[in-house]
């Protein structure tokens, strides 16, 4: 079973992949439109500067909202992410010091995996859902499906290369937890304070997701 974390990313469906280059002038106001436009989600890359002070920002000032940190390659950041608000960790690849690190602390950890052995080691620490990334660069559903023939226990979170046209074909399969993507959350839009824009494409998204499991 997914923990109940993976069970709210599951419901929404889509985790914005959040990197922040001014976190004090920025972080709130993406959290709110990424709320208003129906996705309370957001997981923060340790990529850049600052997550700390993203997360601790967001999570005070928009408590409904479920924060996770990404990019997390050790395990120091997970210390600053979880002192900072976020409440699941992903990372980039499969690291075991890091995933035992953060099953002590009772913290859900998504490591990423790209093939059969990461998939064949996930198995020995209970893991139940994997962000497979870089997603479209490996093979994107049709090497997922394939994975999933051995490996049918876990629920898959594909990030890299996701966006308004082929989330509808991920979303439809039962293999997939939700997606994660940086197309709502880009440079430039947050740059530009462009808020509605990405409430559009969040309310976008979500009808999509919604389509396609309904289907």
């Amino acid at each position: 079973e997914m923990d109940s974390i993976a069970e709210r990313i599951s419901e929404v469906g889509i985790v914005p992949v959040i990197k922040l280059k001014n976190p004090e002038r920025d972080a709130v106001n993406l959290g709110k439109s990424l709320c208003k436009g129906g996705v309370p989600i957001g997981e923060v890359t340790f990529r850049a500067e600052g997550a700390d002070t993203a997360l601790r920002l967001m999570s005070a000032a928009i408590p409904e909202m479920l924060l996770g940190a990404g990019t997390v390659t050790t395990t120091e950041q997970i210390d600053r992410a979880v002192d900072n608000g976020a409440k699941f960790i992903v990372c980039p690849g499969f690291d075991e010091e890091l995933i035992q690190y953060a099953q002590e602390k009772n913290v859900p950890i998504y490591p990423g995996v790209s093939c059969a052995s990461e998939y064949h080691k996930a198995l020995k620490y209970d893991l139940k859902v994997l962000k497979f990334f870089p997603a479209e660069q490996l093979g994107g559903l049709a090497m997922i499906k394939a994975l999933a023939g051995p490996f049918p226990m876990f629920k898959i979170m594909p990030t890299g290369g996701i966006s308004l046209k082929n989330l509808g074909e991920y979303s439809a399969s039962p293999l997939i937890c939700a997606c994660g993507g940086s197309y709502m959350v880009k440079d430039k839009m947050i740059e530009e304070g462009a808020w509605d824009e990405i409430t559009r494409l969040c309310e976008e998204s979500v009808a999509i997701i919604k389509e396609a499991r309904n289907a």
